[in-house]
């Protein structure tokens, strides 16, 4: 009795075998990698990047998922399933790490298509270089470097989206401003350093305060704002006593005697953003000449 075993299958375009479980992932001949270089080049959009590279490489192999970890955090491809094997490779350009790329499918990669995708990386290699250097600038132009939050140009802009949202489907919102008392005898004793730490814990305190819907911002010095995305003033009153019992409790806060001011305002439709700014300021103000450590509404 004679034993017969396939184990493996030409394939004809290529020219390379294998395994007969990884052949059935091809669906058919990939056009010219050029062309996908030429893609690769239209955006400066990681995961942007990413769907256009899916796209090829799901014309070699069963791509379920694809993942891109760098620095600059993980990105991946629209509908990643990251469930699966995952196969990772390290992405160099010039001595320059750029990160890990990460595939996930359903069935066992040969050494042969592997080797492929390596082959394959040399087209990604510099519209992903690009990208992240473009997502670095984006980053320095619009978050603040000590805290992470969004800075005062990110907000112009959110607060201008957020007016226009209002205008057309009727959804208003709120604007709140903080400020933190006794901070600058933080700076005068103790040193900037101490500062920093003061200001980002208290940036710490604020996005764990707030919803997933709602945007924190940093002006500069201890000046932040925040956007909630709900017009009730009971919602404002609730994440202002939230944000001033946590930074009494804070254990930075109670050593230096540091408190929270906050001024918030109802945003309506026909508001401009200088007004809607202007009365949740003149409610901040309001709020230190309570005392300081309350919050004021106008």
């Amino acid at each position: 009795m004679e034993n017969v075993h396939i184990l493996t299958q030409r394939a004809p375009t290529r020219g390379d075998f294998l395994p007969f479980n990884a052949q059935m992932q091809m669906s058919h001949v990939p056009e010219n990698p050029m062309s996908l270089t030429e893609k690769l080049q239209t955006t400066l959009d990681v995961n942007g990047l990413l769907d256009i590279f899916a796209g090829y490489i799901k014309r070699i192999i069963n791509l379920a998922g694809l993942q891109f970890h760098s620095s600059e955090g993980v990105f991946q491809m629209q509908q990643s399933n990251n469930q699966l094997s995952p196969y990772t490779f390290d992405l160099e350009l010039n001595n320059q790490h750029l990160g890990q790329i990460v595939y996930f499918s359903k069935y066992r990669l040969s050494e042969a298509l592997q080797a492929r995708l390596i082959q394959l990386h040399t087209c990604l290699l510099y519209p992903l270089r690009n990208a992240l250097m473009y997502q670095r600038v984006l980053k320095l132009a619009t978050k603040d470097s000590l805290t992470g939050l969004s800075n005062r140009s990110q907000f112009n802009e959110f607060l201008a989206k957020k007016l226009e949202r209002s205008r057309r489907h009727h959804c208003n919102f709120s604007l709140m401003l903080l400020d933190l008392d006794n901070f600058k005898q933080v700076n005068d004793l103790y040193g900037h350093k101490m500062g920093d730490d003061v200001l980002i814990e208290f940036a710490r305190i604020l996005e764990s305060s707030v919803r997933a819907t709602d945007t924190v911002f940093r002006f500069g010095g201890d000046e932040f704002a925040i956007l909630i995305d709900d017009p009730a003033f009971t919602t404002n009153k609730v994440i202002a006593e939230r944000i001033m019992a946590s930074v009494r409790c804070c254990t930075i806060m109670k050593s230096h005697d540091v408190t929270t001011s906050i001024g918030f305002t109802l945003a309506t439709s026909q508001d401009c953003p200088n007004e809607i700014f202007s009365r949740a300021d003149k409610g901040l103000y309001r709020a230190k000449d309570a005392g300081r450590d309350c919050a004021r509404t106008i």
